[in-house]
């Protein structure tokens, strides 16, 4: 079986010119050969920001680029029909879609509504600030564009539970509205942290969750779809998540509904915090490996390599571990916290060519795009070599604060073996065993023009250059 590799298909600064859609149809094929197996596309449907919108503002899930809603039929990324067939080209080529699902909060609504509201600390949203007020809330969406297509169901205040603006006032502090709780099963930052931004949904209300039920039944018979990732999931009940997903799944039971979520926060033991409240029903991308590899580019050659995955996900509970380097909110042009260029190539090696964890690229260091020099042809190579080579048992050699390194034996379908070293600092050396007696590697990222043979016992000393990767790959059989 090939090695499942995910890649974030767009990023915050992708061109606002409708022709996302466009390429990924045009692409798939190519992904597929790639070693790519599953595209994680932006939320598809219409946004407060219309045409150019990533996404997260989130107005209409039902509109998918063929309602002129905000000033636009297309979103960001195209019309319905070009995601029809992107999604068509999609399965052709044998990739999985993942699209990317916003349920913790609506934005653009289509007119106020007065209601009573308590303004609350933003650094405390238990703190109430001040006395109950009638406010003028942004929080009636009837869909003007769309009608009563594919679902007739209108928003109130009602079905939220906080919103960040008065009209009347210009206030823009949180409102908690009028009877309203906050969940309690969210991420206890600030409190509680059930509300984020925009108008807040209510999962408490039975027509919330039965209209997000509702899309869910519509979303999957339309793009037959084969996963979904969550953004927000800290802000959102947690029980939510395994009701939603059980119905999904039910729908699907002739294969397995992928689901990843959000879960912004680099204590391990909040995210195993929420993997168990969600009955293993979902994955979680590893910000904790992420920190540490920023963490690691920034320090000169200074950070201890051996500490690379220590409190990670993908170490306590790698079935439940998305692993990645960057994403559309640690990088954005003017933004964002990213992992530095020193160690980017160094943060690929660690999620591609090892066993544990499912691995997203980011599609800024993969495609020629106008934010961020993309890391080719290396990343070509360290895919191929994921979906070529790295198979089988793992024995490790993290065992120095700069030259770390670990080989893989292969399997069955992939019978040549694997050797990995890697550096933030000085150039060195890894001596580790292949289980491979008197055999020839070979180095594939263009690092080394020599040969390292093994000895008897299969042991082989392994070189890499000073800030660098090297992949050592064994000589086919003859």
């Amino acid at each position: 079986m090939t090695n499942r590799t995910m890649i974030q298909y767009f990023h915050w600064d992708y061109p606002a010119d409708g022709r996302l859609w466009d390429e990924v149809a045009r692409s798939a094929a190519d992904l597929a050969c790639a070693g790519i197996t599953a595209l994680w596309l932006p939320p598809p449907n219409k946004a407060q920001g219309g045409a150019v919108d990533v996404g997260y503002g989130c107005y209409d899930l039902f509109d998918l680029g063929d309602f002129d809603q905000k000033g636009t039929v297309r979103t960001k990324y195209g019309t319905r029909d070009q995601l029809l067939a992107a999604r068509a080209a999609a399965r052709e080529a044998g990739l999985a879609i993942y699209i990317d699902t916003v349920f913790n909060h609506k934005g653009g609504a289509d007119a106020t509504e007065v209601v009573t509201a308590t303004p609350v600390s933003h650094e405390n949203r238990n703190i109430e600030i001040g006395p109950p007020r009638d406010i003028e809330a942004w929080t009636r969406f009837t869909f003007p564009g769309r009608g009563d297509a594919h679902s007739s169901f209108k928003w109130h205040w009602q079905h939220f539970d906080a919103v960040d603006y008065d009209q009347r006032t210009g206030d823009r502090s949180i409102f908690r509205l009028r009877d309203k709780t906050f969940e309690t099963q969210v991420d206890h930052e600030r409190g509680n942290f059930d509300y984020l931004l925009f108008c807040d949904l209510d999962m408490d209300s039975d027509e919330v969750r039965n209209e997000l039920f509702a899309w869910g039944d519509w979303i999957m018979s339309t793009l037959d779809v084969d996963g979904f990732r969550f953004d927000a999931a800290k802000h959102i009940r947690f029980f939510f998540f395994s009701e939603w997903l059980d119905r999904a799944r039910a729908l699907r039971p002739d294969r397995s509904l992928f689901a990843v979520g959000e879960y912004l926060s680099g204590d391990l033991a909040t995210l195993r915090y929420f993997i168990e409240q969600t009955g293993r029903r979902m994955t979680l991308f590893d910000f904790p490996l992420h920190f540490n590899m920023r963490t690691a580019s920034r320090a000169n050659g200074g950070f201890d390599m051996r500490l690379i995955f220590d409190n990670t996900l993908v170490a306590a509970d790698p079935e439940m571990a998305v692993t990645f380097v960057d994403n559309h909110d640690t990088f954005q042009l003017g933004g964002g916290e990213p992992v530095a260029d020193s160690f980017r190539a160094q943060a690929y090696a660690l999620i591609l060519l090892r066993a544990a964890g499912y691995p997203c690229l980011f599609y800024p260091d993969f495609r020629a795009n106008d934010a961020r020099a993309p890391l080719q042809p290396l990343l070509d190579t360290l895919l191929a070599a994921r979906r070529d080579f790295a198979y089988g048992a793992q024995t490790d050699y993290i065992d120095d604060p700069d030259v770390i390194g670990w080989t893989r034996g292969g399997d069955a379908e992939h019978p040549r073996a694997l050797a990995v070293v890697l550096t933030d600092g000085p150039a060195g050396v890894k001596r580790m065993a292949t289980s491979r007696p008197n055999r020839t590697f070979r180095e594939l990222t263009g690092v080394s023009a020599e040969t390292v043979t093994t000895d008897g016992e299969g042991w082989g000393t392994f070189s890499c250059p000073a800030g660098a990767v090297a992949v050592w790959v064994e000589d086919a059989q003859s």
